[in-house]
C-alpha cells in the first residue's frame, strides 16, 4: 500500500507589529566625540535618524512613535547645548512641516512647556495645530518632560476637581492615568534604547508599566531602518502576558 501524501497549504504566518514604539535617543554626544566634533554636531544627525524611523514607521504600519529628545534632568546641561537643542529643535520643526502634511503625520510634543522660549513654543503650537487632522502615524516628542512630573501633575489635577466639587481628594489608578499627559495614547508597546544604556531614566514611569524593552549599543546616529527592524523582529519573538498566565 503506498503512503498518502498530504499536502498542506502554507499560511502566511502574521508578524506582531507594535502599535506604539516609543525610543531614549541615546549616544548623540559621544557619536560625535568619536569624531572628534561638538556633542551638538552629533544632535544634528539625530534628526536624521528621527526622520529616518519615522518614515519606516509608517512603512511598517506603527501608528505611534514617540521619542524622548530632552528631559526635566537636561536642563542642567551647559547653557551653549541647550541653546543650540533647542535651536535644532526650532529649525527641524519648521524643515519638517511640510513633509508631515504630505505623508499624513500627526505631530505633537509633550512636556512642560513653561521653559520653553516663546518662539519655539509657537512653532510647536503652529505645526500641532496643522497636523492635527492627519492619520497615518502620530509623532510624539518628549520635550521638558519627566515621568515624576507626568505623576505629579496628573495627580494635582484630580485632587484639584474633586475638591472643587467638594469631595475626598482620594486619587485611583483609572483617575490618575486619565490625567496623564498621555491620556489620549496608548501605553507603548516597545521601548529602544540606544547606546548601551539599560535603564529609563526616568520616562514614562506609569505608561511603561507592562512595555517589552529593547536595548542596543548602537548610538543613535547610527540607529536606522535596519536597526529599527532587528528592534521589531526582537519583539516579535516576545510572548506578553500581562501578569497573566
Amino acid at each position: 500500500m503506498r503512503p498518502i501524501c498530504i499536502i498542506v497549504p502554507m499560511t502566511e504566518v502574521k508578524i506582531s507589529v507594535p502599535e506604539h514604539v516609543t525610543v531614549i535617543m541615546d549616544g548623540n554626544g559621544r557619536w560625535a566625540k568619536l569624531r572628534g566634533q561638538e556633542r551638538l554636531y552629533g544632535h544634528k544627525e539625530g534628526v536624521e535618524s528621527v526622520r529616518a524611523c519615522t518614515e519606516f514607521a509608517v512603512e511598517k504600519g506603527i501608528k505611534y512613535l514617540s521619542v524622548f529628545a530632552f528631559s526635566e534632568e537636561n536642563w542642567d546641561r551647559p547653557v551653549e547645548e541647550i541653546e543650540g537643542l533647542m535651536q535644532l529643535m526650532l529649525m527641524a520643526i519648521t524643515k519638517e512641516t511640510p513633509l508631515f502634511q504630505k505623508n499624513g503625520i500627526r505631530f505633537r510634543v509633550i512636556g512642560d512647556f513653561s521653559r520653553l522660549s516663546d518662539k519655539l513654543r509657537g512653532e510647536i503650537d503652529d505645526c500641532m495645530k496643522l497636523t492635527e487632522d492627519n492619520t497615518n502615524l502620530q509623532l510624539i516628542i518628549f520635550l521638558s518632560y519627566s515621568g515624576k512630573w507626568d505623576i505629579v501633575q496628573a495627580a494635582n489635577k484630580v485632587v484639584e476637581k474633586k475638591l472643587q466639587a467638594g469631595e475626598i481628594p482620594q486619587v485611583t489608578a483609572q483617575e490618575l492615568h486619565a490625567n496623564l499627559s498621555t491620556a489620549d495614547i496608548p501605553d507603548p508597546d516597545l521601548l529602544i534604547r540606544t547606546s548601551g544604556e539599560q535603564r529609563i531614566s526616568n520616562y514614562m514611569l506609569w505608561q511603561t508599566a507592562y512595555t517589552e524593552y529593547y536595548f542596543t549599543e548602537v548610538l543613535w546616529p547610527d540607529f536606522r531602518k535596519t536597526e529599527f527592524q532587528k528592534a521589531l523582529d526582537a519583539y516579535a519573538k516576545r510572548e506578553r502576558r500581562f501578569g497573566k498566565v
